[in-house]
Formats: structure tokens, sequence, C-alpha cells
């Protein structure tokens, strides 16, 4: 077990964990919302320090994130546990388990960097739960990744505490953040969090930090697919964090506590995506749907095509020096200096 840091003891020995802004207090052996922040003997500890529950190496653009080293590979990894609620998640057999249902690995920070070091992946993403509930470990894993120069990649809900997040993304480089939907009254039913804390960390990541953020919302049937809820999010975005934040419309498929719906017709996030465009969002995306034009990056001053993808996979990369081959016009991402990839 591992110390954790952001917790302050209260009555009966109970802890304050300060780490999320749902603030649980925790009894004497108990865990908390997220499982394995956990309480013994007056002190918490992290039980997901150094024990991931397995490692993938990922295209980027699986994150997802299109606009960071696009076509390059991340070593991918999470923990158990979630400290959110959503009764759609899509990967539940990891966030909604204990640590000791699940086959753990044991992996100090250094072990995590050295295997990206061995497979050459440029980047680390802290993925598949949400990596606040093990910010200890993301912060030092990152710390030694930043000294290797491999980068380090937030895949997140977004619900972390004002002050503990200062500490977690200290080196961090890139961060795609859920914007799981836009009303409170969805959040709090359906994932037993509040939209105004992720607000406000997209707010914070975009105007404080240097990190690269991209936002998905991933769209589901008659819970938060309207156009008018999506009109809502997009004027949002554009008045507080600008046009060029990318913005992915992916599709849902039936899992966990909502296998009543329907998967998502590709229909309705081209209908996102194109209530976005029209907006000015200037890069929206659609996945997990084969779409190769709702996949490819275009430049916004000429409309050529920079960034082909099917799928995950980057047919040619024509971005030259962050630029736009044809025309000269920045793109905004972070993008390796090169000439231009494939035809």
């Amino acid at each position: 077990m591992h110390l954790a840091n952001w917790w302050q003891l209260t009555e009966n020995n109970r802890i304050l964990c300060t780490l999320c802004p749902r603030y649980c207090k925790i009894g004497e052996g108990q865990p908390g919302f997220c499982y394995i922040r956990q309480n013994h003997n007056g002190k918490l500890y992290s039980l997901g320090y150094g024990h991931p529950t397995g490692f993938a190496i990922d295209p980027i653009e699986k994150k997802p994130l299109n606009h960071f080293l696009p076509g390059t590979t991340v070593l991918s990894f999470g923990t158990a546990g979630c400290n959110l609620g959503c009764k759609f998640c899509q990967n539940w057999s990891i966030s909604k388990a204990k640590l000791d249902e699940l086959s753990s690995l044991i992996a100090l920070p250094d072990d995590v960097v050295m295997l990206a070091k061995k497979y050459s992946t440029p980047s680390i993403a802290y993925t598949y739960n949400d990596p606040t509930i093990f910010g200890e470990y993301v912060i030092d894993i990152s710390k030694i990744a930043r000294e290797e120069n491999i980068k380090s990649v937030m895949v997140t809900a977004g619900y972390i505490d004002k002050e503990a997040r200062k500490e977690v993304y200290k080196y961090i480089d890139a961060a795609n953040v859920d914007l799981k939907a836009f009303t409170e009254d969805f959040y709090f039913k359906q994932t037993s969090s509040h939209l105004e804390d992720i607000l406000d960390t997209l707010v914070w990541l975009k105007n404080e930090t240097d990190v690269w953020i991209e936002i998905t919302t991933l769209l589901i049937p008659d819970e938060n697919d309207s156009s008018e809820e999506i009109r809502k999010e997009c004027e949002w975005i554009l008045k507080n964090l600008g046009d060029t934040v990318p913005i992915h419309f992916t599709a849902f498929h039936p899992d966990f506590r909502m296998r009543d719906k329907e998967k998502t017709p590709a229909e309705t996030l081209l209908r996102a995506r194109k209530i976005a465009q029209s907006m000015g969002i200037k890069f929206c995306y659609v996945g997990n749907v084969h779409n190769t034009e709702g996949q490819t990056t275009y430049c916004p001053n000429c409309n050529e095509a920079l960034i082909k993808r099917d799928w995950h996979d980057v047919q040619f990369n024509k971005i030259i020096d962050s630029k736009c081959f044809s025309c000269g016009a920045v793109i905004p991402g972070v993008f390796a200096k090169q000439s231009s990839v494939g035809k």
C-alpha cells in the first residue's frame, strides 16, 4: 500500500478524502467510493499505486486524441476502481471492480517508463478507469517520463478537486476529457457526479495550464443526443474554450446498467458534427463508427484534407511543422516536426 495524498483526519478516526469533489468520509478499514483509497489505522492509502490491471499499446487516436502526435503509439494502462458511477460505463469490468477482484500486476513508476521505452511509445496514457483516483501514481510516473522525454496523457472525466489537480497535472502533456452530457440532471442521475465540476476543470486546463485538451461526448439515444443539448454544449465550448478545441462525438453501445438502449446510429453522430461545424467549431470528429470524412482533419482555412483517418488508422498526414501543407495556416495541436506522410 502507498500512503495517499489529499486527505484530512476527522472525528472518530474517519478520513476526509479531498482528491475529488465527492469528498468521501471514510471509516476505519473502509474504502472510498472509488474502491482503491482506503483508511487503515487513521491514514489514507492508495491501493492502486503500483498495481495496474494490465498494459496495451494503442494508437493515440484511440484515446481519442487527433491533434496530439497523430499516427503514433501510446502505452495505455489503468487500475481498478473509479470515482464516477456511470450507468453506461463501457469499461465497467475494470472501473467497477475492487483491486482484489482483478489480477493486477506490480509495476512501480520506473517500470512503467521502462516499458514505454522498451516498446518505443512516445507517450503514456493513464486510462481505462479514471486516473484521477490514482493521482499519486500518475504524478510519479509522469515526472520520470518527462525526464525521459516521454509524454503523458490523461483520459479522464475531469472530476477532480481544484487543489489536487494542480499536482496531478503538473507533468501532464495532453488530456481527453469526457464531457458526458450537458445537463446537471444527466450527470446526477447517470454518473453520480456534477456537471459544473467538469466544466470548471476544462476551463482551468485551457486557461491555467499548457495541457493540450480534446473533448469526448458519448451520445446515448434519448439521453443526451438532442440537437438542443448539443447546441448548448457547443455554445459553452465556444464561449469558454474557443473554437479550436477538438470535439469527438462517439457512439454508445449497450453495456453495464444501460443494456436496454440501442446503440447510437451513425446518423446521430453526423448530425451532432454538422451542428458543431455550423456553430463555428473548427475540429469535430465522430468515433466508434467507420466514417472517414468524420475522422479526417481538414484545414479550417482552405479545407484541404490534412490527416486522413479510417477508424484509428492514419492513412496520410500532410501537416508540416504544425501548418497546412497547402495554405500554411497554423493547425492547433502537438505535432512532430515532419514532412508530409502518405499520399
